[in-house]
């Protein structure tokens, strides 16, 4: 396939898949928002009277919802990361993977989510300041999540294991060694039993970090371009990056639930209901965090923006390698069907990234600077 092709190719791919996700996300928002103001007070009371227990019958009422919900949008999440991923030649997949990974996702989410849905539901009992005591806990939930993640959570999905080129091994260490870093092993995973796409990852907290590589990365990618994506995932380490996102992923939460506990408040009695732990008006906070975390998008992907080009800069730095970073950008462009240039609107609204093209520059203007 020519260059030109492929271009196309992606710019096609991406336009597809950027128009899903907001079709996606305007759908959820909207089917949210009707069943909070509409379907939700006729659900709780068709639920009440064979449910007695308010955390049984507030279990039933969110399976009932949520289920709803989900079941309304499968058609266009199995299309979205099924048909369009094979339509792209970029699937492994068959459809009874899809639905296995579906399954194991949804699982973990009702694990993770029953304690914090009880707690959320006794605070809002319990206290007027439930917004902020639950802020607390989803905070200190997101950390612990984040440190048990690599060693629990990942392995139901991907088979880990230690990466064996000695090269490969020497380099990253040596990196590692030279800032003092210590992470508990370089790792490989089979991302290829999914996707034809590569990845890379700086996971875990404390004594559960650690270096995640595609096993198509592995694959595909020399000891340099892997060297160059293992700087940038240093760099953020060297920025102190994941502690800033830590602090502020605090501030966002106690922000957007008192601003959605007071959109609640001044809601509540003027569609009927009676009282703010009344289990029928709970979706209208769901609602109002989902506006709002629509809203804050924009301006947490400037923050991402700026942490990744750092990164980037970092990673050049260190390895005085701005030919195989340009590489590195060609490849994760060409095997994940990214699009090198994006609209500057889309880009601010929907990127957390740099575009491809972006940071190809940024290694050409470095190699100009150096040389």
């Amino acid at each position: 396939m020519t260059n030109t092709n492929t271009e196309t190719k992606s710019a096609i791919y991406t336009k597809t898949k950027l128009k899903l996700s907001i079709l996606h996300m305007v759908l959820e928002l909207i089917l949210l928002g009707v069943g909070a103001f509409t379907i939700s007070k006729p659900l709780y009371q068709l639920l009440l009277p064979i449910i007695k227990n308010d955390y049984i019958l507030l279990l039933a009422f969110f399976a009932a919802f949520g289920g709803l919900l989900s079941v309304i949008l499968l058609p266009l999440e199995f299309y979205q990361s099924y048909i369009v991923e094979h339509k792209f030649g970029l699937s492994n997949q068959t459809v009874l993977d899809w639905c296995i990974e579906e399954l194991k996702s949804l699982l973990v989410s009702i694990i993770i989510g029953l304690p914090l849905m009880f707690l959320f539901y006794y605070f809002i009992k319990v206290t007027a300041l439930w917004w902020l005591y639950f802020a607390i806990v989803v905070f200190v939930f997101a950390i612990v999540l984040a440190k048990i993640a690599p060693v629990l959570i990942f392995p139901l999905f991907y088979k880990f294991k230690t990466i064996d080129n000695d090269e490969l091994k020497s380099t990253l260490t040596e990196l590692m060694q030279k800032h003092g870093l210590h992470v508990a092993g370089i790792f490989s995973f089979n991302m290829s039993k999914d996707t034809k796409k590569a990845n890379a990852a700086f996971t875990g907290l404390g004594k559960t970090r650690r270096i995640l590589l595609s096993d198509t990365m592995l694959s595909e990618f020399s000891v340099n371009e892997i060297k160059i994506v293992f700087a940038h995932e240093l760099g953020h380490y060297v920025y102190k990056h994941i502690v800033k996102n830590i602090v502020l992923s605090g501030i966002v939460i106690v922000v957007s639930f008192y601003v959605c506990s007071y959109l609640y408040e001044i809601t509540l009695y003027s569609v009927g209901y009676s009282s703010r732990f009344d289990i029928a008006a709970l979706p209208l906070v769901i609602f109002y965090l989902s506006i709002f975390s629509l809203l804050l998008m924009p301006l947490l992907n400037i923050l991402s923006r700026y942490y990744e080009k750092q990164a980037d800069v970092y990673a050049l730095k260190v390895t005085s390698d701005p030919q195989s970073f340009i590489s590195t950008m060609e490849k994760l462009a060409a095997m994940n069907l990214s699009q090198k240039e994006q609209n500057p609107l889309i880009e601010f609204l929907l990127y957390s990234h740099p575009t491809i093209a972006k940071r190809i520059e940024l290694a050409k203007n470095y190699r100009v600077l150096t040389s």
